[in-house]
């Protein structure tokens, strides 16, 4: 079986192209502004040097969010193309599950600043049980979840004061293809962002209601 992974979630794209268990293909690279433009040259290319025509995957693991609103639009919009127009299978994952399978710890906690002193985050076991699902959350609501465990550990790629100590997320990608690969598959047409919190100009247009109610 031959399995796609895209995340486009953040900054980076992280994709990868796993055959028979082995990771044949990766991409970590930190494109920014970029993002929209390299991302399918890049998973081409990586397709091309392991000598796998885009018709020949099994199954695309795409991660639906949350992050940044236009990053996932990307990743899912290319995901979406290969499976419907190709036939090929998909299925999707947060953002926060692939960053929890990266780490060890017995409680995993991935956190992702969502700004104004919010953030995206979950609580997960070691295996992999949920402990508080993906949530558009309050910075102070999750320190006070926490306070139920003894230890945990904190996966991000951003800076809190509030945590003394947290783990930068390098994504582990062959384990997280492995992990995830037997999710069940989803009509193309069904797979769509989960950003966890409503855009700016929905926000906006959501308070601009309110001042007429």
């Amino acid at each position: 079986m031959k399995y796609l992974y895209i995340d486009t979630s953040s900054n980076y794209l992280y994709s990868g192209l796993l055959i028979k268990d082995q990771l044949v293909g990766e991409i970590k690279k930190e494109l920014n502004q970029n993002l929209s433009k390299d991302t399918l040259p890049l998973i081409a290319e990586m397709l091309e040097k392991a000598n796998i025509k885009p018709n020949e995957i099994d199954k695309i693991i795409v991660v639906d969010g949350p992050g940044s609103f236009t990053g996932i639009r990307i990743g899912i919009t290319i995901a979406k193309v290969y499976a419907y127009c190709l036939g090929i299978d998909i299925t999707t994952i947060s953002s926060l599950e692939a960053m929890a399978v990266s780490a060890k710890g017995e409680v995993i906690v991935p956190i992702i600043d969502a700004r104004r002193e919010y953030v995206y985050a979950a609580i997960y076991s070691d295996k992999q049980k949920v402990l508080l699902k993906p949530q558009h959350i309050k910075i102070d609501e999750l320190l006070n979840k926490l306070n139920q465990f003894d230890n945990y550990s904190i996966i991000t790629n951003n800076e809190f004061e509030c945590f003394d100590t947290t783990t930068e997320y390098k994504p582990d990608i062959k384990n997280i293809i492995l992990t995830f690969k037997d999710r069940q598959n989803i009509n193309p047409h069904n797979v769509n962002p989960k950003y966890l919190k409503l855009t700016e100009a929905e926000e906006n247009f959501s308070s601009h209601d309110k001042v007429f109610e």
